[in-house]
Order: C-alpha cells, then sequence, then structure tokens
C-alpha cells in the first residue's frame, strides 16, 4: 500500500514552499507528491520546480482541469513533465466543477463525462508518437503528431470523479481513479462502479490504482484539528456548486448535504460547522490526535481495492500543522 501527500490546495507562501513540502515528503517516504490546480499557480510549472528539487518521489496533477487547455497541450504537457522528472509524473485529470470552469476560465461546463473520455483518448494518442487522428464530439484532429521524442515509458493517466457514471469511465478509459470526498461505504460503492467500468473497458484491474483523498489535520488539541477539517468540508458542500454537496447526498446524507449548502452563504458559518455530526467526519477524513490519525488511515487504507491514500490538507492548516500532518502520518512513521 503506497501513502502519497497532497500538496495544499490553499495559497501557500511561494512555489520555493511547497517544494519544500515535496522535499520533506520525500525524506519520509510518500510515494507521490499530488498538486492540485485550481486557481492559484499552475500544476506545470510548479510541478517543474518540485522534479528539479527532489531525486526519487513521484509526482502527478491531481486535478489538472480537462477545460482549461486542449487535449493536445495536456498531452505535450504530459510529455515534457515525464521528461523533466526523469520519469516520475502521472498525469491525473478531471472536469473540475463549473464554478471553476465557467467563471475563472470563462467555458461552458458541457458534458464533463464525454469531454474527460474524449481529453483521455486524444491525450493517449499523443503520448504514444503516432499522428493524432481523432474523430469525436468536441475534438476533430488530424495530421499532427508530438515534434519531440515521445516519452519512452508513457505516464499513466487517471481521473477523477465522484459520482457512479464517472467513476465507470474512469475504470474504463484511464489507468486508475481519484476519489476524494466519500465515506467508506460511499467508496466501496463507488469502487463497484469502477470495477464494472473496467470490465467493460477489458482493463487489467490489477494495473489501475486507486488513490483515495483524505483531508488530514494531526494536532493534541484535538477540538482544533476536527474543527479545521470541518469546516474544509463544509466550505466545499456549501460553497463549490452542487457536486460535492450532491456526493454527500448520495451516500445517505441528503438532508444534511442541502442544509449546508443552502444555508452556507446567507447562515452562521461557524454554526453550521459546530454541528456536523462526528461519526460523519471520521467517514469522511483523518482528523484528532496523532494516535487517532494513524488508526483512521489506515482503515482507508485497508478497504479492499484501494491502492493508495493520499494525506491532504484543510485550507485553513497553518504551515504548522502541514509539517506536522506529513511528519506524524509518513509511511516510515
Amino acid at each position: 500500500m503506497a501513502r502519497d501527500v497532497f500538496l495544499p490546495v490553499a495559497a501557500q507562501p511561494s512555489v520555493d514552499t511547497l517544494v519544500e513540502q515535496a522535499q520533506t515528503a520525500e525524506e519520509l517516504g510518500y510515494g507521490r507528491a499530488w498538486l492540485p490546480e485550481t486557481w492559484g499557480r499552475d500544476a506545470v510549472t510548479t510541478l517543474t520546480s518540485i522534479a528539479h528539487g527532489t531525486e526519487e518521489i513521484g509526482i502527478g496533477t491531481s486535478i489538472m482541469p480537462i477545460y482549461s487547455r486542449s487535449a493536445a497541450l495536456i498531452g505535450q504537457t504530459a510529455a515534457t513533465l515525464q521528461e523533466v522528472s526523469d520519469g516520475r509524473f502521472r498525469l491525473g485529470l478531471g472536469p473540475s466543477g463549473p464554478i471553476v470552469i465557467e467563471n475563472w476560465h470563462g467555458k461552458d461546463f458541457d458534458n464533463p463525462l464525454k469531454y474527460t473520455r474524449e481529453t483521455v483518448e486524444v491525450v493517449k494518442q499523443v503520448l504514444s508518437g503516432e499522428r493524432v487522428s481523432y474523430d469525436g464530439e468536441y475534438y476533430d484532429l488530424d495530421g499532427f503528431r508530438l515534434r519531440c521524442d515521445p516519452p519512452e515509458r508513457m505516464p499513466q493517466i487517471d481521473a477523477a470523479g465522484m459520482g457512479p457514471k464517472s467513476v465507470e469511465l474512469a475504470g474504463r478509459f484511464a489507468d486508475g481513479w481519484h476519489a476524494l470526498m466519500l465515506t467508506k461505504d460511499g467508496l466501496r460503492d463507488r469502487l463497484a462502479d469502477f470495477d464494472h467500468g473496467a470490465d467493460l473497458g477489458d482493463q487489467d484491474r490489477s494495473d489501475q490504482e486507486v488513490t483515495v483523498s483524505l483531508t488530514c489535520c494531526v494536532d493534541e488539541n484535538r477540538e482544533r484539528a476536527r474543527r479545521l477539517v470541518k469546516q474544509h468540508i463544509c466550505f466545499y458542500i456549501g460553497g463549490m456548486g452542487t457536486f460535492y454537496r450532491d456526493a454527500l447526498a448520495r451516500q445517505g446524507y441528503e438532508e444534511l448535504a442541502h442544509d449546508i449548502a443552502d444555508n452556507w452563504d446567507d447562515g452562521d458559518r461557524e454554526e453550521i460547522v459546530a454541528e456536523f455530526p462526528e461519526d460523519l467526519l471520521d467517514e469522511l477524513a483523518v482528523a484528532g490526535t496523532p494516535e487517532e490519525c494513524r488508526d483512521r488511515i489506515d482503515e482507508f487504507e485497508a478497504i479492499d481495492g484501494v491502492t493508495s491514500a493520499s494525506v491532504s490538507f484543510p485550507r485553513a492548516a497553518e504551515q504548522a500543522d502541514i509539517q506536522r500532518t506529513i511528519e506524524t502520518l509518513s509511511p516510515d512513521n
């Protein structure tokens, strides 16, 4: 079982800070440093710096939005990051959400399942080094191939997904799946969808990876750690559109999900966070004292079908929280 680190989604002081966090993870035995791309620093430049600042740890995007670059450019980027990292790159793709895609990138959030499939298929053609010829709904391409040599070892391509169909798509067309904000039972349900997709795509399931991203915060002040993670979860359910709300509702928490979403902007956010159920927190995340956090992450890693757990951090985590959590939950600890 691999254990990865998901570098902070919230703004960090500098690119050097992110490089240092990846270096710490490398020293502590983490298998890969994943980097999200939202509306802060771009993942490509930052991962290039991390690749040059490390020697062994894998690097990857989790996720690179499919609407913000053309599929061919994503393929070029993957080839280049595989080169600069000496073969340590893994490409995580996903649609992101309509709030980010429409309000930040100015693109229509149209048919994310089909768009994801076409992007994955085009990227694989680009990385093969052969002439790209593709006739799809969103991409109609012909006549070009990579101008540089393709990677000696093609980087693997993962897809993110939260709903049954998107996870099935990942199993059918991608080399892995990135899971996020799922309870243990919800994760098992979606793993069944992923397995079904792998069957439909005639994939060798043993070659595919499932990475579950877990919001983690370790602090001897247990209540503080748990409050930070509750706030993080409530922000995504209440402030980031319908994806996270619907994912939680799908897992049997429909009333709670809609209450958070309906009241986040207009209600008392501190009260919403304080009322978030303790048992649900432990089903979704890892928060508390060092001892209980080690036990909790072990529970997620024990789920059949999960190949790696990724240690991520709440939005409001301070540098000391990030460092302490990386150290406490390291594979070598």
